[in-house]
């Protein structure tokens, strides 16, 4: 999901500052907050993306803010960090929800796979929560024809492979498919691809 941002929050300016630089060189959007207090003022529940969090801060820990997100219904994924000490927290975090933690010191490339698998997450759940509401609406307006075409692209199958399939000529495939992308608001076979890991969690 394009509009995802990595929210930061540590009340260490050197620490915040330096995982901004690092997220924003890979190509994301990162947001610090020097405070879990601050970060709840401006959060809003529904903003996809995902939490970089130091266990252990000041005014506010990071177990109370998963305890404060879990209150406010906030599925936002949650990536603790934790220093040496900290274990024993980072682990209560993990059952509170938290998806992965981070132990200090970290590799820049450790944290960024953590973070690329905590916004897979996050639009997969977002997916199925479409699934379950809105996309169900949508799935009913598509002809017979686009959700047999539909089927097979979340199959793999290519325009050439489907017209083979159906009996008809790849460029009546790729009307189909431009049309029920359109009906689906899904502006790509990436989407559909995550729309398709949203079906199988929300079973």
């Amino acid at each position: 999901m394009t509009d995802q941002t990595i929210f930061i929050i540590d009340d260490d300016d050197a620490v915040r500052d330096s995982i901004e630089e690092l997220v924003e060189s890979v190509g994301l959007r990162a947001q610090g907050y020097a405070s879990a207090s601050a970060f709840l003022q401006a959060f809003q529940p529904d903003a996809p993306g995902c939490l970089v969090v130091d266990v252990r801060m000041a005014e506010m820990s990071g177990l109370v803010l998963l305890q404060k997100l879990k209150e406010l219904d906030a599925g936002i994924p949650v990536i603790v960090i934790t220093g040496h000490g900290d274990v024993p927290m980072a682990v209560s975090a993990l059952k509170n929800g938290a998806v992965d933690f981070i132990q200090k010191p970290y590799r820049n490339q450790l944290l960024l796979d953590s973070i690329n698998n905590a916004l897979a997450i996050d639009a997969a759940d977002r997916y199925a929560a479409i699934d379950r509401g809105e996309v169900g609406e949508k799935l009913a307006k598509l002809t017979k024809r686009e959700r047999e075409v539909l089927a097979q692209l979340l199959e793999g199958g290519t325009s050439k492979q489907i017209a083979r399939e159906m009996a008809i000529s790849p460029r009546t495939v790729e009307a189909h498919r431009q049309s029920l992308l359109r009906k689906l608001e899904i502006g790509s076979l990436r989407e559909l691809t995550l729309h398709r890991i949203a079906q199988g969690r929300g079973k």
